[in-house]
This record gives C-alpha cells, structure tokens and sequence, in this order.
C-alpha cells in the first residue's frame, strides 16, 4: 500500500490535524489538553524510533526533555533572545549533543544494564538542575514567562497566544516531525535500525557497523525530545523543574505501550488515552491523587490484553474483519507440518550463480597460521595451519568437539584467537572485528540459524545486501531504499538463488525449516562474499530437503571460495575438492575426499577403530 500511496499516512496526519479541532471538543477535549498530548506525540516520535524500531528501552529521556526545554526557556526569558522558534533549534541541538555524549557512555552496554544507565543518567540531570545549576534553571521554581512565538510577515504579524491558536503552531511542529520520523523510518538507516531490533549479531556480522547506528537513533531520540520540552515551556508559559524527573520517563514508556511500539503514532495514541483519562478520572469523577492507581490498572489490562497496544489491536481487528488474520493463520503452521508440505512440492531447479569476479591476488585467498584458542585451561584448537586457494571448495569434519565451529568463529574474527596469525587476501586481519571482515569479503551462515524473524525474506536480504552497497556505516537518513544503486537487482537475484522468490513477502516466522535455511544461506550470499564459510548448511534437513540443498549448493560454488563443515560426509564429499580433519582441536589429516574415505587414522577418530569407508 506504501508503495501505490507513498504519501497516504502523511496526508491522513494532516487531514486528522486539521479536522481536531472541529471534532475533540465534542469529546470532551479541552485545547490544551490536545495540545499537550501533541507535545507528548512529539515526544514519543523520537523514543519510538530508540525503543519501538532499534530496541533500545530508555528510561532517561527526560533528560533530554528538560535539557531542551531549559536551554529554550532560559535564552527566551534571561538572555533578550525573542526568537521562539529559533531558541527551540537551539534547545533541540543542545539536547542532540548532550545525547551523543551520554549514549557514547550508555550504549556500552545492553538490556537491562543499558536502561539502568539511562536511569542513572537521567536522576544526575535531575540533581544537577535543581542544585549546582539552579541559578541557571530556577531550581524548585522553574523558569516563568516564556513566550509562545509570533511570526512578522512584513504586512502583518500572526500570534499563537494559548488554546486552539497556539495548537495551529504545536500541530505543524507535530505534523514536520511525524514527516522526518516517516523517512527515518523508510530509509536504509530505518531498515537496519529494525534488523539491530530484531538480531543485532546477525546485523553485525552481515557488516554494519550497529553501535554507530544504535547512537545515531539515540541521538535522534534526544533531539526530539528537547524540542518537545522546549514546546513544553512555550505551551504553560512556564518551564517547569519536573520535566526532569524519572515519572516524565516513565510515562513516556508507558504511553508508548499503551499506544503501540514501532508504529510512530503508538505514543500519540497513549497520550491521547492517557491525558483524558487522567483529566476525567480526576475532575469528572472526583479521585484526586487516586486517579493513578485507576489508570495503573488501565495499563496492566491494556498490556496484557493487546500486546502490540491499541494500535496493534485495531491491527488485528482489521485482519479478522477483512478475513486476512485467517487466511494469515492457515499459511503458520508448526514446522513439522509445513516441512511435510515441502517435501511434497517440486522445488525449482536453482538459479545459477553469477560467476564472481576475483581481484587480482593470486596467492591463498586464506591463510591461518599457529591459531590456538584457550580458554582458561581448555584449549578448544591448538596450532592449526590452514590455507585456502581462491576458486577453492574445502570441506571441514571432525568428530562432536573437535573445535570446527570455534576454529570459523576465528577464521571470520567473531572470537580472537589466543595466538596465531589469519592472512586473508595477503592481509592480517588477526584481532578486527566481524563487522571489518565481513566488509573486506568474508562472511558466513550459521549453524543455528541468526535470521531476522520480525521482518520477511526480502526484507532481511535486503539488510544484508545494504551493508555491501552502503558500507558499515552511512547516515542516508531521508533517503529511499529504493534509490540504492544495484539494491533492487542484488536482493532479487539472490531470492533466486536460493529459490525463495515466492516467498519474498512472507515473514521470516512463518517459513518451513529448509526454507529458513536457505534463507541463512542467503544472507551471507547477498554481501556478495569473496570466501563463503557456512556452518553445517544441512544441519537438521530431511532427506529430500539435503539433496535439494546440495544442489543448491553446487550451484553458489560455481566461480566461488567457500569452506563448508558438516557432519553428513556424504554430502560434503559430493560437493567439496579437499578436506581437512580435525580432531581434538588439531589438524588430523588433510586430503582429496577419496584419500579421506580410506584413511585409517580418521577411521579411527570416527569409529573407534571399526575400519571400511566413513559414511554419513
């Protein structure tokens, strides 16, 4: 629909603002309650960009609130500044920098230990403004007097003085916001910003460079809310001292819940709830200070019984309405069933694989040198060398334990090795980072797989083929993914090689576990990799669905580098030109799959002793 109407939820927004207020006062609404649930709206754009799109729960942003509602305030009532939109710039831009500050410190860490800085963070800015800075801020009693904004036109001069006129001014500042918020959203930073939501391993290790753009969103965040706490003070004439304190934080969240993560509205929609039913519960029904506890048990309902928040649930009542939830509901099936159905459709013979262009290196595309890894006084691989030919197909095995998954995690830089030396294309690349590594050519798939589940097929090759095309890190924030050059042609072309065309749109959740796999396969494929790792690509296939993927399989290797480990020989002899064993955490043997078969040594490691040909 986004894409035949590109701008219907912009003009829904305008028309809605214009049309508020004929309709709100004939619901109880009183204009500057609408307003300020416009400056909470506000608000909650840049935090639903931070917690709803990038996954980040900030419990301090009201110390940004008020970091740009004072810095407003104070140049509109101590300095003689009389520009009320530009003071709220300026306020905005300090808060912008004062989050690019804190988020440098808080973004250290993750979960919980990431809120609880955010916390911490936002009870000094508390103290702060009410002790060492209280000259500045007014401490207790806030700054009074700030103006609301005036605009000369030359012929005559328009005020915004209080009620619905200075609602025209706050509904604009709300409608430029919700514009910025939707192409933030709809850019490659937007798309990657979702995939740090949902897998933020697998989005580093596909190449994008996540702590830059995590503090970007955190960045984002803090500018949106200092312009709405400078509204703040412009809207009460007043700027007050509790734009500081953690309950501003708080119902930020909750109002965001209420309303519905990820969809720019949600807090909108919370404020919404939330002002007029604190409003009612107080004036029409007499509750007073009880009015909290009423309204707390509002919001466990609400939580508990629409997840995704209102918005969500008005989601979901379209869909069983329009009959979509049904038709949605008979294509999620458990795996085992969907996997039988899969194993009954003819699968299209793959697509073959462009042949890919190598650089003009000519010496081992891979060379690993003494690479141990100890942890404590286990030692997982001890002094493995390795050497990889471009064009190469090499095959891994080992018995469970040998150390083949944490020899790939060193070989792609995921876990440092405690000594040795890995040279990929003539480069050392001992002690980059994944990220670095995969941007220089060397990727691969995982074992288990590290897919984007919240987001479809297409979507989550995408991500992966925007690291390729973009860089690790690019701050394109208003532009279209559409306008990626090569973007639409990569991920399509990838779609085909791993036979996923179909199921393009389809989200992640609901493919069939050889599908997944595919998919896993895909997102190392679309970054276009130079050296191909994939970690047991047959690990948990049904029969049918192995000899569909060795097929596959075949067809990527054509032009391609690639190492491959898994346990069903077979396959893997079928497929690969050399073998190295390991055993133990060292190099057994290294030979032609035939030399592999035969060999008594490996025989051995496999079988104890009972000598005749390794099978699968």
């Amino acid at each position: 629909m986004l894409k035949q109407r590109p701008f219907l939820i912009e003009t829904l927004t305008a028309i809605g603002l214009i049309v508020a207020p004929f309709v709100l006062p004939h619901l109880g609404f009183a204009p500057n309650t609408v307003n300020r649930i416009l400056v909470w709206g506000l608000f909650g754009l840049g935090f639903d960009i931070l917690f709803g799109f990038t996954g980040l729960l900030s419990f301090g942003q009201s110390a940004f609130y008020g970091t740009g509602g004072f810095v407003a305030a104070y140049l509109l009532t101590r300095t003689g500044f009389s520009n009320v939109l530009g003071a709220l710039v300026i306020g905005m831009v300090a808060a912008a920098a004062t989050g690019y500050l804190i988020g440098l410190i808080a973004l250290r860490r993750t979960g919980i230990y990431f809120a609880m800085i955010t916390v911490a963070i936002a009870e000094v800015f508390f103290f702060v403004e009410f002790n060492p800075l209280s000259d500045f801020t007014g401490g207790e009693n806030g700054l009074p007097g700030v103006p609301t904004p005036s605009f000369n036109l030359g012929f005559t001069t328009i005020h915004f003085t209080n009620g619905w006129s200075l609602y025209q001014f706050i509904a604009l500042c709300y409608f430029i916001g919700v514009i910025i918020a939707l192409r933030i959203v709809r850019s490659p930073v937007g798309a990657i910003l979702s995939a740090i939501r949902d897998n933020p391993l697998r989005a580093t290790a596909v190449g994008h460079n996540i702590h830059g753009y995590k503090l970007t969103a955190f960045v984002i965040a803090a500018a949106y809310a200092g312009f709405a706490g400078g509204l703040l003070g412009v809207l009460q004439a007043f700027m007050p001292p509790d734009a500081f304190t953690f309950d501003t934080s708080g119902q930020l969240v909750m109002q965001t819940a209420i309303g519905g993560r990820g969809t720019l509205f949600g807090p909108l929609v919370g404020a919404a709830v939330w002002l007029f039913l604190q409003d009612f519960l107080q004036a029409a029904l007499g509750l007073g200070a009880a009015w909290k506890l009423v309204l707390g048990v509002v919001f466990v309902l609400l939580v508990c019984f629409l997840r995704g928040g209102i918005i969500g649930g008005l989601v979901d009542l379209y869909r069983l309405v329009s009959g979509k939830r049904e038709r949605r509901d008979a294509e999620t099936e458990e795996p085992e069933v969907a996997d039988a159905k899969a194993t009954q459709q003819p699968t299209p013979a793959p697509m073959q694989a462009k042949e890919v262009e190598h650089p003009a290196y000519t010496g081992p595309i891979l060379k690993a040198t003494g690479l141990t890894k100890r942890y404590g006084g286990l030692v997982a691989n001890s002094d493995i060398d390795f050497s990889v030919d471009q064009g190469e197909l090499r095959g891994i095995i080992g018995p469970n334990g040998a150390g083949k998954s944490t020899f790939f995690k060193m070989l792609t830089c995921e876990i440092a090795p405690t000594s040795g030396q890995i040279v990929f294309e003539g480069r050392d690349i001992t002690g980059l980072k994944v990220t670095e590594v995969c941007q220089l050519g060397l990727t691969k798939s995982y074992q288990v797989n590290q897919l984007f589940t919240g987001l479809t097929v297409q979507q989550n090759l995408t991500i992966a083929a925007l690291a390729e095309l973009r860089g690790k890190f690019r701050l394109d924030l208003f532009r279209k993914l559409s306008d990626v050059k090569d973007l639409t042609e990569q991920v399509e072309h990838t779609l085909a090689l791993v036979n996923l065309t179909r199921r393009a749109d389809t989200p992640v959740a609901e493919l069939a576990y050889g599908e997944k796999r595919r998919l896993e396969i895909g997102l190392a494929l679309a970054t276009s990799p130079r050296l191909l790792l994939l970690d047991e690509p047959l690990a948990g296939m049904s029969p049918r669905e192995r000899i569909e993927t060795v097929k596959l399989l075949k067809s990527i290797a054509r032009g391609r580098t690639m190492i491959i480990i898994d346990h069903d020989m077979d396959s893997l002899f079928e497929l690969v030109q050399r073998v190295t064993v390991l055993q133990e955490g060292k190099v057994l043997l290294d030979g032609t799959p035939e030399e592999i078969r035969t060999n008594a040594a490996v025989q051995e490691a496999y079988l104890g002793g009972v000598h005749g040909e390794i099978a699968a």
